[in-house]
């Protein structure tokens, strides 16, 4: 990725790597920015995080509170064990006295008396602290003290130019409470940040950020994935996957059974996707475990990423199949997660399957589509998301797997949750059939997009040493279907389970 930032002096680290991801770099310097959202979107973390790195570089920092009170920052900073070591914290709060009548204003309207007050309160604990960071919470207070929208504006004109005087890069919080506030500072703020935050049907929060403007700076548009945990902010940029473009020569990818090679004309180029398809209890999982050991035994790493089986689970159905993947988990050279439903946006996931690209895997399986889809049922364009991940992986040299439940057991009438031509570049398609009283499982590749592969199908059984991938279904047709018929083999002495 190129950066825009031509002198990193230039801008401030936001104390947020995805932002400053998203950012290309961070906050320019002597700027005033607009950080707007709801109640409850993560404003405030986001400002004592801004300020955090700044008093880490041993920078003068000050957080000037409209809103909330000291003890109320305090415990929000605790909450994710960050220090305000170093922080000045003003409260311009009203005093308690306003609750008594006697102390009502009578002559002059409260705005006149007010507005001046507060103001006199900011620049002189600006004087005072002289900080390079400023953060002010909220816009929303100084809009409601100005007695019309042209002085609203006028105050905040006025603060920007203070702010860049002294050289102080400012953050302005709206919790968007006013009416047309947004509006008003948009227009003057160099730089808007947006935080937005949805409830969803079932499960978790979803939490997004945009960047509305930022002058100057070609930032990474779109909408990005955010989180709130313990320890602050966590950013997923949105991926761009013609970012990371890179040539290189393919490779195959052998499976360790030489009979499943064959049907695939050698192996797997390595950059490619393929779609295990296939209906319940076919075999699909248990065959991409295969490829994941075939990648370890070659000191390669592997991720599994699934969605409706435990770890646990998984990893006792290997060992009864004699697939090693337990010993590879203790050296970090095998990476299994668990998702849990509801509870992912696919920023994060995103995040999760490139982070382990980056440490170097070669294989990972995806268990399942799915899965992937009902863990987000809220969300549009899932497919999207996905093609653009596996084009990522792809450019990376990596393996994928994406294991594809099919609706019901045997028959024509089975479909995958997603359009394979879109999502994979190659198809293995598992079944079921009956044969001499006996349910059977075959293989076959539907398509490959490089290199040839057989047009035949096997015959595939699951076994306590592992898969088998048998010779081609000579006397069969119509084993798709479910309901093949057998045709009489030239030897008669050899039956139908030959």
């Amino acid at each position: 990725m190129t950066q825009q930032n031509v002198s990193a002096s230039a801008f401030l680290s936001s104390g947020i790597p995805g932002l400053d991801d998203v950012l290309r770099g961070g906050f320019s310097r002597d700027r005033l920015y607009l950080i707007e959202g709801s109640p409850g979107s993560g404003k405030t973390t986001l400002a004592l995080q801004f300020l955090i790195e700044g008093a880490k570089q041993g920078e003068p920092v000050l957080y000037i509170t409209l809103s909330e009170t000291k003890t109320e920052l305090q415990a929000v900073a605790a909450s994710h064990d960050l220090s305000l070591d170093g922080m000045h914290i003003h409260e311009v709060l009203p005093s308690e006295s306003i609750l008594n009548p006697e102390e009502q204003y009578t002559i002059f309207h409260p705005t006149d008396v007010e507005m001046s007050a507060t103001t006199n309160d900011i620049l002189s604990v600006m004087d005072a602290v002289q900080p390079t960071r400023v953060v002010l919470d909220s816009l929303s207070e100084l809009q409601l003290l100005a007695s019309s929208s042209l002085m609203y504006r006028r105050q905040v004109l006025a603060l920007k130019q203070y702010f860049a005087n002294r050289s102080c890069t400012a953050l302005l919080l709206d919790d968007r409470t006013a009416v047309d506030g947004d509006l008003q500072v948009r227009s003057i703020a160099h730089g808007v940040i947006s935080l937005e935050r949805m409830a969803t049907d079932y499960g978790g929060i979803r939490r997004r950020l945009e960047i509305i403007k930022y002058r100057g700076i070609a930032f990474r548009e779109g909408v990005h994935d955010y989180k709130i945990q313990h320890g602050g902010i966590v950013i997923f940029p949105r991926l761009v996957a013609a970012e990371s473009r890179e040539a290189f020569r393919q490779k195959q990818f052998g499976s360790g059974l030489p009979e499943l090679d064959e049907l695939l004309g050698g192996g797997i180029e390595e950059g490619t996707s393929t779609l295990i398809a296939g209906p319940p209890g076919t075999g699909k999982s248990s065959l991409a475990a295969q490829f994941a050991a075939a990648a370890l035994q070659r000191q390669e790493r592997a991720a599994l990423f699934l969605f409706e089986e435990a770890t646990s689970t998984f990893l006792n159905r290997a060992d009864s199949l004699g697939i090693d993947l337990r010993s590879h988990l203790s050296t970090g050279q095998l990476s299994l997660t668990q998702i849990d439903p509801a509870q992912l946006t696919p920023g994060e996931f995103v995040h999760a399957v490139c982070e382990v690209s980056v440490q170097g895997a070669k294989v990972v399986v995806v268990d399942s589509l799915n899965g992937f889809l009902h863990a987000m049922p809220n969300e549009k364009l899932l497919a999207t998301h996905l093609h653009e991940l596996l084009t990522y992986l792809g450019q990376r040299g990596v393996v994928t797997f994406l294991i594809g439940v099919q609706q019901g057991m045997l028959g024509n009438n089975m479909s995958t949750a997603v359009d394979a031509s879109y999502i994979a570049d190659n198809v293995i398609l598992l079944r079921y059939f009956e044969a001499s009283g006996e349910v059977r499982q075959a293989i076959s590749v539907f398509k490959k997009r490089v290199g040839r592969h057989e047009r035949t199908i096997r015959q595939m059984s699951i076994t306590s040493t592992g898969i088998q991938v048998g010779p081609v279904l000579k006397h069969f047709h119509g084993v798709l279907t479910g309901l093949p018929q057998f045709e009489e083999a030239p030897d008669k002495n050899r039956g139908p389970h030959d």
